[in-house]
């Protein structure tokens, strides 16, 4: 099999990692930031109030993104497997 296939296959591939995890990553991101802005405000240094939020945003996200990512990553093996 030649290699520029394999190539192209493996450069989507990545693309899509990044793609697909981007919308979670994203959300534990800005959820972080107004948690440390809030932590800094109020000067109140609990790790519990740090990770509890980002925790069940990142679930809620995943919860509302989990289908379209199953569906993508699906689609992509199946492009995959049909070359």
């Amino acid at each position: 099999m030649p290699m520029a296939p394999l190539v192209h296959g493996a450069e989507q591939g990545l693309l899509l990692v990044v793609a697909v995890s981007l919308p979670v990553l994203a959300v534990a991101t800005v959820v972080g930031f107004v948690i440390a802005a809030l932590q800094a405000a109020s000067q109140i240094q609990d790790a519990t109030l740090a990770h509890l939020p980002r925790m069940v945003v990142v679930a809620a996200a995943l919860a509302l993104a989990g289908p379209w990512m199953g569906r993508t990553i699906a689609a992509f093996a199946v492009q995959m497997f049909d070359r």
